[in-house]
């Protein structure tokens, strides 16, 4: 039986649905979703990206070849055919007849249900008119008080405090740059540190010049 990993001792600490409960069903789809809002956690995160026709689209990768029955770009191809493709059930190497890439709008609804937070991913550089159109979904389908905008991309992070400058925002990164701290004190920016980074002394200097810091993504309990 697969189950999600057990932390027996999590404090006050809020626990994030990585890509929904994806050790339970396909991560990135609504049956992900749906079993963290079924369980305890605080939020469940996805990753969006932005089709040829202006839709967004819940999905990792930049190509859909890990999961799907054909391999496409996700932001050189249409919305419809993407929402063709088939996906490898979980644990799996056969290919669904129900799963499907989920809409941002989907994602939403079903956190919205369950009454958690979204923490969503803009995965690649985002033009701001595009940033402003997931901004207006949020709104719509959901709530802004329950939602964290995170990327890889400072850009897109730039133009989320430019349109909302009490919105919370985190910057993704793996390893710590010299300035990074200061950059995000700057801009009101927090951050979301890889596990392996994050230590009470890494801690003590984000909080030092008020920066929220959380951590991503850790599998293993001893390490948790």
């Amino acid at each position: 039986m697969v189950d999600t990993v057990k932390i027996q001792d999590k404090k006050q600490t809020k626990m994030i649905a990585h890509r929904g409960a994806s050790r339970l069903e396909r991560e990135n789809t609504l049956p992900a979703f749906i079993a963290a809002g079924n369980r305890t956690y605080f939020g469940a995160e996805c990753d969006i990206h932005v089709t040829t026709d202006g839709k967004y689209l819940v999905y990792h990768d930049n190509e859909t070849e890990r999961l799907c029955d054909k391999n496409l770009i996700l932001e050189e191809n249409d919305s419809e055919t993407l929402r063709a493709l088939r996906l490898k059930e979980i644990d799996s190497e056969e290919f669904s007849e129900t799963l499907k890439i989920p809409t941002f709008e989907e994602y939403l609804a079903v956190l919205s249900r369950y009454g958690k937070t979204a923490v969503v991913e803009l995965k690649n550089r985002m033009k701001e008119e595009n940033i402003r159109e997931v901004i207006d979904i949020c709104k719509k389908r959901y709530t802004l008080d329950r939602v964290i905008f995170i990327s890889f991309d400072f850009d897109n992070l730039l133009t989320v405090r430019k349109i909302l400058p009490e919105q919370p925002v985190q910057f993704l990164t793996g390893e710590l740059t010299e300035g990074v701290i200061d950059t995000l004190a700057e801009h009101k920016i927090d951050a979301e540190v890889g596990w392996w980074t994050l230590s009470e002394e890494v801690r003590a200097q984000f909080h030092a010049k008020g920066v929220t810091v959380n951590c991503w993504t850790c599998d293993d309990p001893k390490g948790a």
